[in-house]
């Protein structure tokens, strides 16, 4: 039997996707779905929720089994999904953004670049790596699929320093493009486009409608002549100032340039309609929601499912029938973006089939986009450095050279800001050396 194991299973709603569209997917709904996660009472609730959508939508041909062993959960799976969060929102994600106002920088999401990027990266590639000692032992065949951010850190970690199968998954791709033309009121059918870059900065380099005409101009055109307040100012500024369009949020991107959140601007804020500490706000939210839904969840016997877009199952599917399907993933850069370092995470178009993971070649990209992909890739490289050594003096680079830290910090408040996160992260982190 097909074993697909969930490594944080605990993450309910995800887990509702991911293995909600397993069990809808005809090649994969009599796997066995191993859940694992280290809260008992969260890992209950995806295990109960999981056989009701079981029952309603796959007659219960999944066989669906939580374990408290995470060898055991692993041993012998074709395919090992990742959605871990180290040191949740209590007490971690509060200290990344407590911490660094201390000092008078200011975040948004800080999960994937920034010193709330660097930080969750450094309690997390620890764990990752023990996760791949467990692979290579009882699944070493298997294809470990990271959707944990900081997506390019933690998938650039494994590549490079184990010899698990891994790719990285987001969502940020498959509804860019979309997302852009709705927004300004364009037609979506038929629109075909091409992305590449790093993880959350990928570019929308080419998009076209179903007669191959560029809409770039049309697009161009109907972004710059709003005057509305909304929530896709700073992508926007982005295109504006360098020529394409970028994947991921404007909250998000806000945080990887200098240009956005600064202290001595503070009118920035509210000219680009920037939500500060936005990710603490939507833990909460999240954590409350929760409390509301989970009996919907749980014990709602009419719980049912649909399958989402998430590439998961897609990704599963193409392999196990061996007939292809395109995702945008993480992988290293094998030659893939010419003009972004060999040892970097990159995202890119790649085909899917029961052969694996294949990455396109893209090329060099616009210079100007490449330079901005370079300067969040040098943070990257050396918190998987800091990592990897543990040693100290790698954290400090990282977050010297991090766009919006560097901006905003003198290198001696750099320094004191990073050790001030180290003690405060106190047994979430290894001892640096």
């Amino acid at each position: 039997m097909l074993k697909i194991t969930f490594l944080g299973a605990g993450s309910t709603v995800f887990a509702k996707n991911i293995l909600g569209d397993v069990m809808m997917t005809p090649a994969l709904r009599e796997s066995e779905i191993a859940l694992f996660d280290i809260d008992p009472v969260r890992l209950q609730e995806s295990y109960d929720m999981l056989n009701i959508i079981n029952n309603n939508v796959n007659e219960n041909r999944a066989k669906i089994v939580k374990y408290d062993d995470r060898k055991e959960a692993l041993r012998g799976a074709k395919y090992v999904i990742n959605a871990v969060q180290i040191g949740g929102y209590d007490p971690c994600t509060i200290t990344d953004f407590e911490v660094p106002k201390k000092f008078g920088l200011r975040q948004t999401i800080g999960d994937t670049l920034g010193i709330g990027g660097i930080f969750r990266a450094l309690r997390t590639i620890p764990v990752m790596f023990d996760f791949a000692k467990d692979i290579e032992e009882v699944c070493p065949d298997a294809w470990f699929l990271n959707y944990t951010n900081p997506m390019s850190m933690l998938t650039g970690a494994m590549l490079r320093y184990t010899g698990v199968k891994t790719v990285g998954l987001c969502h940020s791709v498959q509804v860019c493009s979309e997302h852009l033309l709705k927004g300004l009121g364009m037609e979506t059918k038929g629109v075909t486009d091409f992305i590449a870059g790093i993880n959350h900065m990928a570019w929308l380099l080419e998009v076209k409608d179903k007669d191959g005409n560029d809409l770039y101009p049309e697009i161009k055109k109907r972004a710059f002549a709003r005057t509305d307040k909304h929530g896709d100012m700073v992508r926007y500024e982005i295109m504006k100032q360098f020529g394409y369009y970028v994947t991921e949020s404007s909250e998000h991107n806000a945080e990887y340039m200098p240009y956005f959140i600064k202290s001595k601007y503070p009118e920035l804020i509210e000219r680009f309609n920037i939500p500060l500490d936005e990710y603490p706000r939507r833990c909460i939210n999240q954590i409350e929601d929760w409390k509301k839904r989970s009996a919907e969840f749980t014990k709602d016997t009419s719980l049912s499912h649909e399958r989402t877009h998430e590439y998961g199952s897609y990704i599963m599917e193409a392999m196990e029938t061996n007939i292809p399907y395109k995702i945008g993933g993480n992988v290293m850069n094998t030659g893939l973006i010419t003009n972004l370092p060999s040892n970097a995470c990159v995202e890119v178009p790649c085909l899917v089939d029961s052969s694996g993971i294949n990455p396109c070649y893209v090329g060099d990209l616009p210079e100007q986009l490449a330079a901005l992909n370079r300067t969040n890739i040098n943070p990257q490289l050396l918190t998987i450095e800091a990592a990897v050594t543990q040693k100290k003096e790698y954290i400090y680079h990282a977050a010297m050279l991090d766009p919006h830290t560097s901006a905003e910090l003198t290198i001696d408040g750099i320094r004191d800001l990073c050790d001030a996160l180290i003690e405060a992260h106190g047994d979430w982190l290894p001892k640096y050396k």
